[in-house]
């Protein structure tokens, strides 16, 4: 069966590896040194012994939201200081390495990894002091340094017949067509994409003349991200191919990448602040911002804090799951480690139970566009294909109870994906790149895909008495619970690394890929409160 060549050798065997080069001044003990990923990433860098950078930090998780009196207390008996904003449920502490290393009885040293970064770390986890019992709930991690990376697409074959599905293609494929003849294109809605790389726009000019489009001219915020690699000018044309009225907002995410250990933070921020310019706007991510198994969900507070904000608003969020086969964990420039456990984890911000985690199919239509048959994505031969699993971070949420995964019999942690759509680069959608006719590729596909629907569909449900979206994924998995039209399309077939699919919900495609159409009534109905129950 499609990519069942690591399936047994490591969904049988998922372990936690305990580091056995641990290098500080203080050795860890097993009970405290982190393994897995956060292990392999310390191993792969060169230890520079203790820190003499000039900062460090952690984020912690409070007990609730108030004033964390004692925490302020107890850093400045540290000789530390505390971040902290009004009403959230979680604080930054902060200070000189050495300071921070003796309150909380770990070693920091500095690393020098792969790529030249030079970063701060602990191979420790730190225990909550005595002191702060009852008012921190969990410590974050001590590590300067998050490994990143944006799903692109690298690989995009130029042999692909058809050269991919054109614009009606796709609207036909998830029955999203009938709503584009009746006049929902995305008119007064908002796309925001977070990206890393940047966009010509001549591949953009191109792309909306080729297929009659009206023009393609995104809002640029923060500036050109970078140099163009393909993947926002895919997920624009991508877009724009299903909402072609919505409104497209780049936003450059790269200031994000601080060498602080404030990443998380800062993403947070920036949140807040896209929440701030474009409230109730859809979110499409395909930005790898470090796997569940390098971080804790301390160290995600800030992050979940502002996008539950943003929804709040009326924002609904889309995140590639990535396309790493269920094997997010895996280092790439960041550090190597022979194929193994220790690779399986998820995006962790795609993890995030808010963040609709989209997952990758091979689709298969007739000469018209019309879905014929999906499958789940794998491509083995260049270990690719769609990711998902089960957390490590955070418990199954109650709209998601209902749904059995193998490698979580007791429904007790969040699974990911929660939908899916086409991502196999052979049946992708054609885009304009570089001045080239290519395909896309990946679940940074899949992720803009769904946004765009969306769009489609805010527009449907307000000029028919209803309202956005918002958090959607209680939505969706009401929907595939028992509704009056099957919204989804099943995805019985095909595997990844880790996994293998089959009817009914699976930690590869999610519910399955979208029957727009039948979706959107649902949707609908559940807003109108004629949904079965």
């Amino acid at each position: 069966m499609l990519g069942c060549w690591l399936v047994a050798c490591l969904a049988a065997a998922i372990v936690v590896v305990v580091s056995d080069r641990p290098s500080s001044s203080q050795p860890p003990t097993d009970r405290d040194a982190i393994g897995g990923p956060y292990a392999h990433l310390l191993a792969s860098s060169t230890d520079l012994g203790p820190s003499h950078l000039d900062h460090a930090q952690l984020t912690v998780a409070l007990s609730n939201a108030t004033r964390p009196e004692p925490l302020i207390r107890w850093a400045a008996d540290n000789a530390l200081a505390v971040r902290w904003q009004h009403g959230e449920d979680w604080a930054v502490v902060h200070g000189a390495p050495h300071d921070v290393a003796d309150a909380f009885g770990v070693p920091v040293h500095d690393y020098l990894g792969m790529q030249g970064q030079t970063f701060y770390a602990s191979p420790q986890q730190p225990a909550i002091p005595k002191a702060l019992l009852g008012t921190v709930a969990e410590l974050g991690r001590i590590l300067g340094y998050t490994p990143h990376h944006e799903s692109r697409p690298d690989l995009i074959p130029l042999d692909v017949p058809e050269k991919g599905l054109t614009p009606s293609a796709l609207l036909t494929a998830y029955n999203a067509a009938p709503l584009a003849a009746a006049g929902y294109t995305g008119k007064g809605q908002t796309i925001v994409f977070y990206s890393f790389d940047g966009y010509d726009q001549a591949d953009l000019d191109y792309f909306a003349d080729a297929f009659g489009l009206p023009p393609l001219k995104p809002v640029l915020v923060g500036g050109q991200p970078g140099k163009p690699h393909g993947e926002i000018v895919q997920d624009l044309e991508v877009a724009h191919a299903i909402a072609p009225d919505a409104r497209l907002v780049v936003v450059n995410a790269r200031n994000t990448l601080v060498p602080n250990g404030g990443t998380y933070v800062e993403i947070g921020k920036l949140f807040d602040s896209v929440d701030t310019q474009f409230p109730g706007a859809i979110w499409s991510l395909s930005i790898g911002w470090g796997c569940d198994a390098i971080v804790t969900a301390a160290d995600l507070k800030p992050v979940q804090a502002a996008l539950q904000r943003a929804m709040a608003h009326g924002t609904t969020a889309f995140d590639a799951s990535g396309d790493t086969a269920g094997l997010e964990c895996k280092g790439g420039k960041d550090y190597s480690s022979p194929p193994g456990p220790d690779d399986i984890g998820l995006d962790a911000i795609a993890s995030l139970p808010g963040m609709v985690s989209v997952g990758g199919t091979t689709l298969s239509t007739d000469e018209k566009g019309q879905w014929l048959a999906e499958q789940a994505w794998i491509d083995s031969p260049q270990s690719l294909g769609s990711s998902g699993g089960v957390s490590r971070l955070f418990p199954r949420p109650a709209w998601q109870r209902n749904v059995a995964a193998v490698r979580d019999p007791d429904a007790q942690s969040r699974l990911t994906p929660d939908v899916s759509a086409v991502a196999d680069p052979f049946t992708g959608v054609r885009i304009r790149f570089d001045g080239q006719d290519l395909v896309g590729a990946g679940t940074s596909q899949s992720a803009p895909i769904w946004a765009a629907f969306a769009a489609v569909m805010n527009q449907y449900l307000i000029a028919n008495g209803g309202h956005t979206l918002g958090e959607l994924n209680p939505l969706l998995y009401r929907v595939a619970a028992g509704a009056n039209s099957p919204g989804f399309r099943d995805i019985g077939e095909g595997a990844n690394a880790v996994d293998v699919a089959a009817p009914g919900y699976d930690p590869i495609t999610g519910l399955g890929s979208p029957n727009i159409e039948a979706l959107v009534r649902d949707l609908l109905d559940i807003q109108r409160g004629r949904a079965p129950r």
